[in-house]
C-alpha cells in the first residue's frame, strides 16, 4: 500500500481519529511517502527480511505452474494486480506471458498515482507490446468498480503478504470483496507469510541495522512535516512483538515518558502517558488450514499452494466456485 498522493484532509483526519483512539493508532498506509518508499526498499534488501526473497523465489521457479490453469483456457484474459507497487515480482509473469505471445491485459491497481505512473513508464520501456491499464484506487473500491470486467477470465494477484496487513475481520471483509469482484472460474493468487520459528519472524521486523525502526519513526516525521506536528522522535521506541498463537506480528511506537504533542493542522494537543503506545502495523502469519478457511469464507476453492524451498512463504491459487 502506498499513500504518497494522499489528500491532505484525509491524512489529517486519519491522524486525528487515530491519536484520539484508545489505544492510539496510526494507519500503516501513511508509512509511504518519498522517504518511506526508499526505506521500504532498504527493508526488502535486509538479510532478516525474508518475505520478498522467498516470494520472488516462488514466482521465478514456479511461474509456469502458477499460470498453467488460466492458460489452459486458451483465451485472452485479464491480469489484475491489487497493490501493484513497483511490479518487481509481477514482471516475472509479465515477461513470460509476453515472450510466449499470450493475449492478456494488465490492470495494476495502487493507491499511489505516482507509483502507477513509474510502473507504467518502466513497462512501456521494457515491454512496449504490453497493454497496461492502471487503476488508482483502493483494494475494496477497485473490486467494487471492476473496471477490468469485460467477460474475459480474470487472474487477480494479491501478492507480498498484503492480506496479512489486516486483522482477521478485515481480511475476511477483503476476501468478501474478492468474492463480489469476481465471477465463477476466476482465479486469485494470494501471497501468505507462513507461521514459522517465532524468532525468525520477529527478526524480520526488528532488524539489526534499525531500518524498520526508522521506517516506523518516519511516520512521526511525516506528521511533523506535513501537519505541523512537534513529535520528538527520540522520545519514542519502536517495539515489534509476535504472538505465535494468533500469528500476528504487531508494531508499536512507545512513548518513553509523559509528554504533550501538538499538531498545528489539527489545532489539537495530544497527551501521552509514560509508555503509552501508538499501534502502527500488523503483519499476520498464516497456517495452511487458516488459508483454506479464509478461501471458503469467500466462496473460493484452494487449487494449489506454491511454497519456497524452506516453506517460509506461499503463493496460494484460489478459484471462484
Amino acid at each position: 500500500m502506498n499513500a504518497k498522493n494522499t489528500d491532505f484532509g484525509t491524512f489529517a483526519q486519519d491522524v486525528m481519529l487515530g491519536l484520539n483512539s484508545k489505544p492510539k493508532t496510526l494507519p500503516s498506509k501513511y508509512f509511504y511517502d518519498a522517504k518511506g518508499d526508499k526505506l521500504f526498499q532498504d527493508i526488502m534488501a535486509l538479510p532478516e527480511y525474508y518475505l520478498t526473497r522467498k516470494e520472488y523465489e516462488i514466482l521465478e521457479g514456479q511461474h509456469k505452474e502458477i499460470l498453467a490453469r488460466i492458460l489452459a483456457q486458451q483465451q485472452p484474459f485479464n491480469l489484475v494486480e491489487l497493490g501493484a507497487g513497483d511490479g518487481l515480482k509481477t514482471k516475472i509473469l509479465l515477461r513470460f506471458l509476453i515472450k510466449n505471445k499470450i493475449q492478456f491485459s494488465y490492470y495494476p491497481v495502487d493507491f499511489s498515482g505516482s507509483v502507477l505512473e513509474e510502473l507504467e513508464q518502466g513497462l512501456a520501456e521494457e515491454l512496449p507490446e504490453l497493454e497496461v491499464i492502471p487503476i488508482q484506487s483502493t483494494y475494496r473500491d477497485s473490486l467494487k468498480a471492476q473496471i477490468w470486467e469485460n467477460g474475459r477470465p480474470n487472474l487477480i494477484l494479491f501478492l507480498g503478504a498484503n492480506l496479512g496487513n489486516f486483522g482477521v475481520e478485515e481480511a475476511i471483509n477483503i476476501v468478501d470483496h474478492l468474492r463480489v469482484g469476481t465471477k465463477k472460474g476466476d482465479q486469485v493468487l494470494l501471497g501468505f507469510d507462513l507461521k514459522k520459528n517465532p524468532q525468525t519472524i520477529l527478526d524480520a521486523y526488528h532488524d539489526s541495522q534499525g531500518v524498520t525502526r526508522e521506517f516506523n519513526l518516519n511516520l512521526l516525521d511525516r506528521i511533523n512535516r506535513e501537519l505541523g506536528g512537534d513529535f520528538d522522535r527520540e522520545s519514542f521506541v519502536h517495539w515489534p512483538s509476535y504472538d505465535p498463537v494468533s500469528g500476528e506480528c504487531r508494531s508499536h511506537l512507545v512513548s518513553k515518558k509523559s509528554q504533550l504533542v501538538t499538531i498545528d493542522a489539527l489545532s489539537q494537543t495530544f497527551e501521552f502517558e509514560a509508555y503509552e503506545c501508538i499501534f502502527t502495523e500488523i503483519s499476520k502469519k498464516y497456517s495452511f488450514s487458516e488459508i483454506s478457511a479464509l478461501a471458503s469464507s469467500g466462496g473460493f476453492q484452494v487449487i494449489e499452494n506454491f511454497t519456497d524451498s524452506e516453506g517460509y512463504f506461499s503463493d496460494v491459487l484460489w478459484e471462484k466456485s
